[in-house]
């Protein structure tokens, strides 16, 4: 008996607002569970519970990122059913971002002086800071009230500045806890491919639009042979980069901030000088050489 899928997908149980309270009230049952269990009485039990909360945060906003590329390079009815929730996905995100904005309010008012000696750093604050501001924009304009204040072009800016932000925030932290610590943990290899992978396939569904634009335009289009073959060789180079963090971090990290002007950014400016995204921006010019079409 073969299961109609697109049938399947389109059940009212596992789309929209059924789908959100699906996966937030089991999600906040376990949080309220590990509160339970935790030592609130001390500041390092808090900040136990903000890295728990935090990884009920992160798989969330990684399914938003990659929703609209999985469609393009995967047409069919479960990318479908994916693009067609992205916004209630993004909502889940939202409720475990919540209880980590619980907890982390308890740790710098309860706990100041474990917050202030142990955990706080000025850049940290402000990554942190504007991301919660981020994300209360997103919600704020997912609904009518909110939306009718912003015109299209305004409101596709807003969420895409802040969908890109919100994952590079989760992105860096497993990136800088795979390329600076020596023993990681097993699930921060997980968060930090899973990252990558959301936005390689964004770059990957961004060439080909392109690709199939230029075709659109004039069916003989094509990449050189030259530019498919440096541009293929600069994607390899930018995924051993991806691997290989830990190898180059330190002395690239030290090019980087060099300079007094450099240095000064680094104590403020978000994510400055952007060495977890490097792999990326790599990927990313390789993509366009592969797709750069010519007649």
């Amino acid at each position: 008996m073969s299961v109609d899928l697109q049938a399947v997908l389109k059940n009212k149980a596992i789309n929209g607002w059924r789908l959100f309270w699906l996966i937030s009230i089991p999600m906040c049952i376990v949080m309220l569970v590990a509160l339970l269990e935790a030592d609130l009485s001390t500041g390092p039990g808090v900040s136990h519970m903000i890295q728990f909360s935090v990884r009920w945060a992160v798989p969330f906003i990684f399914l938003v990122v990659a929703a609209s590329s999985v469609q393009i390079l995967f047409p069919g009815p479960f990318p479908t059913w994916w693009l067609r929730n992205r916004k209630y996905i993004g909502m889940c995100f939202a409720v475990a971002m919540a209880w980590q904005g619980t907890f982390i309010f308890m740790l710098s008012n309860f706990y100041r002086d474990y917050y202030f000696e142990d955990i706080y750093l000025l850049r940290d604050e402000l990554e942190g800071s504007t991301g919660y501001i981020f994300l209360a924009a997103m919600v704020v304009t997912s609904f009518g009230f909110g939306r009718k204040h912003l015109n299209q072009t305004q409101l596709k800016l807003l969420h895409k500045s802040a969908l890109y932000f919100l994952w590079a925030y989760a992105f860096s932290v497993y990136w800088w806890n795979l390329s600076y610590y020596e023993n990681p943990q097993a699930i921060d290899y997980v968060f930090y491919w899973s990252g990558f992978l959301a936005f390689t396939l964004r770059i990957a569904a961004w060439g080909k639009v392109r690709l199939q634009a230029a075709k659109q335009n004039a069916p003989s289009m094509r990449t050189p042979l030259a530019l498919n073959v440096l541009g293929s060789a600069i994607i390899a180079f930018g995924l051993l980069v991806a691997a290989t963090g830990l190898q180059w971090r330190e002395p690239v990290t030290e090019f980087l901030l060099a300079p007094a002007w450099s240095a000064n950014l680094v104590l403020w400016l978000p994510y400055w000088p952007f060495e977890p995204f490097l792999s990326i921006f790599i990927i990313g010019l390789g993509a366009m050489l592969v797709t750069k079409a010519r007649a």
